[in-house]
C-alpha cells in the first residue's frame, strides 16, 4: 500500500459523519486518523462509531498532533476562515467545505494565508469531481449541441421545520445562496469556463428563519449574451438539475450535484429532436474528491481545482446577496 493522506476533521458535522468520512475511509489515498468537537465525550463517541483513531476536545489539540498532514473543515460557514488560517499556520494542508468563506475578502485571506504557509487549500464541491462533468463539458466544448445559448440549474430542499438548524443564523452564513445557490454558480461557471458580468437575485428572507434568504432566484449574466438562470432555496420541493441549452440541442442532468447510484448519475443529450443517454459510473463523489486532493499533496502537482477558484465564486455569491438585499442588478468586475 503506497502512502496515504492522513486527515484530522475539525467538528462532527452531518456532512462529515454520514458522508465525507465514510468516503475517505473507503478511498485509495486518504486515512481518517484524528477527530475533534469542542467537548471531548462527543469526540470520543463519534470516532468510536466511525473506527477513528484519536479524539480531541478542542480544534487546537488536533491541530498540534504531528500525525495529521491536513483537515477537514465541516465547520459553520463563519469558522470557516478562522480555522483555515490557524490549520495552516499549523502546518496543515486544508479540505474546507463549500463556500469557502463568507465574501469574497475573507477567501482572498484564506488563500494567501495558505500559500504563504506553504500548504495547499481546496474547496469541498464534490459535484465535480465526478467523471460526468468532464464528459458534460466535452460535449459542450464539441459543439455538439451547437453555440451555447443559457444555462439552468436548480437545487432546493424543504427543511424548514428544522429551526434549530445552522443554516438559519443569519450571523453564521446561513441561507440557501449560501449553501446550496452556491452549486449552479460553480457549474456555470465551471462549464463555461468564464466569469459573469452581472447577476440579479430576487430572494424570500424569513422572519421565522432570522430572516436568512429561504429561496432565491437568479439571473447571471456572462459573456457572449449567456445567462444562467437559477432556483435555490431551504424551504421547497427537492429538486436538484442542471440543464445547458445549446442552438442544437441541451444537456438534462436530473440528479446534478447528488449523485450515487449509476441511473443517478446518467444525463440525457438530446440534439435535433433525438435523445440519448449518457451513461456514468456509480461512484462516491467525496471518495475522488479527497483523492484528487490527496494526489495532489503526495505527488505535489497542482490541484484539480485551484484555491483562487474560490475567490472568484464568492465574488459572484457577494453580488447575489447583494442584489436580493437591495433588489438591483450588481456589475462585476472582470479581474480574471
Amino acid at each position: 500500500m503506497g502512502k496515504k493522506l492522513r486527515f484530522g476533521v475539525l467538528g462532527c458535522a452531518n456532512i462529515a459523519v454520514k458522508a465525507v468520512i465514510p468516503a475517505l475511509k473507503k478511498s485509495e489515498m486518504c486515512e481518517v486518523v484524528a477527530i475533534a468537537s469542542r467537548g471531548i465525550e462527543k469526540a470520543e463517541r463519534t470516532a468510536a462509531e466511525l473506527g477513528i483513531e484519536r479524539a480531541y476536545g478542542s480544534y487546537e489539540e488536533l491541530l498540534s498532533d504531528p500525525e495529521v498532514d491536513a483537515v477537514y473543515i465541516p465547520l459553520p460557514n463563519h469558522l470557516h476562515k478562522e480555522w483555515t488560517i490557524k490549520s495552516a499556520q499549523a502546518g496543515k494542508h486544508v479540505l474546507c467545505e463549500k463556500p469557502l468563506a463568507l465574501n469574497q475578502e475573507e477567501a482572498a485571506e484564506m488563500v494567501q494565508a495558505c500559500r504563504e504557509a506553504g500548504v495547499k487549500l481546496a474547496e469541498a464541491f464534490m459535484y465535480r469531481h465526478h467523471p460526468r462533468y468532464a464528459r458534460v463539458k466535452e460535449i459542450m466544448d464539441s459543439g455538439e449541441i451547437g453555440t451555447i445559448r443559457a444555462v439552468h440549474g436548480s437545487f432546493t430542499f424543504n427543511n424548514a421545520g428544522d429551526t434549530d438548524n445552522v443554516r438559519y443564523r443569519a450571523d453564521w452564513g446561513g441561507g440557501s445562496i449560501y449553501d446550496v445557490g452556491c452549486y449552479p454558480i460553480s457549474a456555470a461557471r465551471f462549464l463555461l469556463g468564464q466569469e459573469p458580468e452581472a447577476a440579479t437575485v430576487q430572494a424570500f428572507f424569513s422572519p421565522e428563519h432570522d430572516h436568512v434568504d429561504m429561496m432565491a432566484s437568479g439571473l447571471i449574466e456572462f459573456p457572449n449574451q449567456v445567462g444562467l438562470t437559477f432556483t435555490c432555496g431551504m424551504w421547497a420541493e427537492f429538486q436538484n438539475s442542471l440543464q445547458v441549452l445549446g442552438s442544437e440541442g441541451r444537456i438534462d442532468i436530473s440528479s446534478a450535484f447528488i449523485a450515487g447510484s449509476a441511473e443517478e448519475a446518467s444525463f440525457t443529450v438530446t440534439v435535433k429532436g433525438e435523445k440519448r443517454t449518457e451513461e456514468s459510473p456509480a461512484v462516491n463523489q467525496y471518495s475522488i474528491q479527497g483523492d484528487l486532493f490527496a494526489r495532489s499533496i503526495l505527488e505535489d502537482t497542482p490541484l484539480r481545482f485551484e484555491s483562487e477558484d474560490a475567490i472568484f465564486n464568492m465574488k459572484v455569491i457577494d453580488a447575489c446577496l447583494t442584489s436580493a438585499k437591495e433588489k438591483q442588478r450588481i456589475v462585476l468586475r472582470q479581474s480574471r
